[in-house]
C-alpha cells in the first residue's frame, strides 16, 4: 500500500464523498456519473436573478480545487472529472442548469485543451438554450515563456475570488467578465518540484528538482539544484518579478504560497519565512497561505503567484468567503518580540582552574561530537534520531563555557553545579534535563563531601527519582549505575568504563523497556539495538579514562 486511497478507479469519487459530507455542498446522484458540486444554500431562481453564478473545474487529484472554494464570496459549484482528466461536455452543461439564472454564469477555466473544449462547448450549448454563460480562461503559469497557451495553475483561485467578490456586488455578466479578464495579465505563477505526483498504486519516483513541473506531471524548463529553501523561493521570485516588470507592473505584490500536496508543513512555513525575508524587495503587501490550494496528489513542491494587486484586487482578496479552503489574506508585518526571563549564569570573578580536569572535559566534550551522527543513528532505531544531537548540543554548551575560563575546573562541586546549570539551560529533551539534574544533585552532595563516587550515586537517585527509570529500563543508567557502582568499590576510571561499556552492550538484548523512549516500542524493535544514551555513557567513560 504505497497511498491510504481504496482503489485507483474510485479516488475521485471517495474524495468528493468526503468533500461533500464535511463542507456546506450539494452533490450530483452517484447514478448519474457526473461529479458536479454546488452550495447549498444556492438557487438558481433567487440567488441567480440577480448574482453571476461562478463555475469552474477540471480534472480531480487537484484538491481543495476546485470543491473546496465553493461558498458564498468564491464559486457557485465546481465541475470534476477523472484523475487529472477534463470533465466531459455533459457534466459542464448539466452544472450550468443547475445553477445560472437570470444573471447568468460566468466559466472559469484553467488553460488546458480538455477543459478549453469541454467548457466551451457546453458553454456554446447553454447559450442555444437561452442561458447567459461567458467563459474566462486562465493561464498564469510562466514556466514556459514561449507557450503560446500558459498553464493554468494556482494563481485560478486569484481568479475565483475576485469573480466572487465582483458578484456578490451584482456585477453584472459582461461587466464582470471583463474586469477579470483585465486582471488576468496582474497575475503570474511559477512552481517547484522535488518529486513528481504519483497515481494511486505507484510509488513516488525519484527525481531531480525541477523547475516549472506542470501540475498532471508535465515537464517543466529545467532541472534545478537549490541548495535551501531559501534558495528555491529565490529561484521562483526572480522570473516571477521580472515577468511582471516586463508587462509593466510594478510592486506593491500580493503572493499566494501554495503547497503542490506533499510538502510537510515544516517544509511550507520555512518558504513563507524565505518568502517573507525577501519581501521588502517585492514590497510584499499581502501573503495568501502557505496552504495546500491548488495540488497534485502527492507531489512534493510548492508554487508561488505574484499579484500586481490594485485596490480591487485588494478588496476582493480581503473579503470574507465561506468557501472552507480559502486561508484568507495576511498583511506581513515584523513580529513582536520580548525578551523572556532566564535565570542568570553567575561567573566567580576569580575561577580557579585546574589543567587536567580540563583535559578530561576536552576529551569528553570531543568524544560527544565525534559520536553525534553514530548516536543519533542508534537513536533512529529506537526512537526519534535526536540523542547524538541532544548530546553534542549540551557539550558545545560546556565547551563555550570552558573556552571562555567561565568554569571552575579547580573545585569539584562548583564545576558539576555549573555543568548542571549549563545543560539545563542549553541542552533540550528529556537527555539535557536528566543530565542537569545528575550534575547538579552531584555538584550539591561535593560541596558537603569531598567524594566523588558518593556524589554521582546521589545525582544517579535524583534521576530515578524524577525520571522514573531503573537499571534494566534500556536507558543511559544501564552504564552510568554499574560505572559508578565500581567507583564506589574501589574500581578505578579503566574498570568503571569497562563496566559502563559492558552494561551499554547489554540493552541490545534486553526485554522491552520499562521507562524512556524505548517503552514506546515494541520488543521486535529493539532487538539487537543498544541504547543511544547507554552507548554515549559507555563512550564518554572510556574517553575520560584515556586522558
Amino acid at each position: 500500500m504505497q497511498h491510504f486511497y481504496n482503489a485507483a478507479d474510485t479516488l475521485i469519487d471517495d474524495v468528493l464523498a468526503g468533500v461533500s459530507a464535511l463542507t456546506d455542498v450539494r452533490i450530483a446522484e452517484p447514478s448519474q456519473h457526473l461529479r458536479i458540486l454546488v452550495r447549498a444554500d444556492w438557487d438558481r431562481e433567487h440567488h441567480g436573478r440577480d448574482q453571476v453564478a461562478l463555475l469552474s473545474g477540471g480534472g480531480g487529484g487537484h484538491e481543495p480545487a476546485h470543491a473546496g472554494f465553493i461558498g458564498e464570496g468564491m464559486l457557485t459549484g465546481a465541475v470534476v472529472g477523472g484523475l487529472f482528466a477534463s470533465p466531459s461536455v455533459d457534466a459542464v452543461l448539466a452544472a450550468i442548469r443547475e445553477v445560472c439564472g437570470a444573471a447568468g454564469c460566468l466559466l472559469i477555466v484553467k488553460n488546458y485543451t480538455g477543459d478549453r473544449l469541454n467548457f466551451g462547448l457546453a458553454a456554446e450549448q447553454a447559450r442555444q438554450e437561452g442561458l447567459a454563460v461567458s467563459m474566462v480562461i486562465v493561464g498564469d503559469d510562466i514556466a514556459l515563456p514561449d507557450a503560446p497557451q500558459p498553464r493554468g495553475i494556482a494563481g485560478t483561485l486569484i481568479v475565483h475570488k475576485l469573480a466572487g467578490w465582483l458578484a456578490t456586488q451584482q456585477t453584472p455578466l459582461e461587466t464582470l467578465s471583463e474586469r477579470v479578464d483585465a486582471a488576468l495579465p496582474r497575475i503570474a505563477s511559477l512552481g517547484l518540484a522535488l518529486s513528481h505526483a504519483a497515481r494511486p498504486g505507484e510509488a513516488k519516483a525519484p527525481c531531480a528538482p525541477e523547475l516549472g513541473l506542470g501540475i498532471h506531471n508535465e515537464s517543466g524548463v529545467r532541472r534545478v539544484e537549490p541548495e535551501s529553501a531559501s534558495e528555491a523561493v529565490e529561484t521562483l521570485l526572480a522570473p516571477l518579478t521580472e515577468t511582471l516588470s516586463a508587462r509593466g507592473y510594478a510592486p506593491p505584490y500580493v503572493a499566494l504560497l501554495n503547497n503542490l500536496g506533499g510538502a510537510a508543513e515544516q517544509e511550507m512555513q520555512v518558504l513563507a519565512a524565505s518568502l517573507l525575508v525577501n519581501r521588502r524587495g517585492l514590497a510584499l503587501s499581502g501573503v495568501i497561505g502557505p496552504a495546500a490550494m491548488m495540488t497534485s496528489l502527492d507531489m512534493q513542491g510548492f508554487s508561488i503567484t505574484l499579484v500586481a494587486a490594485d485596490d480591487d484586487l485588494v478588496s476582493a482578496l480581503a473579503a470574507p468567503t465561506t468557501a472552507p479552503a480559502w486561508p484568507g489574506l495576511n498583511t506581513p508585518c515584523a513580529p513582536a518580540r520580548f525578551t523572556p526571563q532566564v535565570s542568570e549564569t553567575t561567573v566567580p570573578e576569580h575561577v580557579e582552574r585546574d589543567a587536567a580536569v580540563e583535559t578530561r572535559l576536552h576529551a569528553a566534550i570531543e568524544i560527544l561530537r565525534d559520536s553525534r551522527q553514530a548516536l543519533d543513528d542508534l537513536d533512529a532505531r529506537s526512537g526519534d534520531g535526536d540523542a547524538g544531537t541532544s548530546l553534542a548540543s549540551g557539550a558545545e554548551a560546556v565547551a563555550r563555557r570552558l573556552d571562555a575560563g567561565q568554569l571552575e575546573s579547580a573545585r569539584p562541586g562548583a564545576l558539576f553545579g555549573a555543568i548542571g546549570a549549563c545543560l539545563a539551560r542549553d541542552m533540550g529533551g528529556s537527555s539535557g534535563v536528566l543530565l542537569s539534574i545528575l550534575f547538579t544533585a552531584a555538584g550539591a552532595e561535593l560541596a558537603e563531601n569531598d567524594d566523588l563516587a558518593a556524589a554521582l550515586a546521589v545525582g544517579i537517585e535524583r534521576m530515578q527519582r524524577y525520571g522514573g527509570a531503573a537499571q534494566g529500563d534500556r536507558t543511559l543508567l544501564d552504564a552510568l549505575i554499574p560505572a559508578v557502582e565500581t567507583l564506589r568499590e574501589g574500581g578505578d576510571l579503566a574498570l568503571a568504563a569497562e563496566r559502563a561499556r559492558e552494561g551499554a552492550d547489554a540493552t541490545a538484548t534486553m526485554a522491552r523497556a520499562g521507562a524512556g523512549r524505548s517503552a514506546y516500542l515494541p520488543e521486535s524493535a529493539l532487538q539487537g539495538v543498544t541504547d543511544p544514551g547507554a552507548e554515549a555513557v559507555a563512550r564518554v567513560l572510556g574517553a575520560l579514562a584515556e586522558a
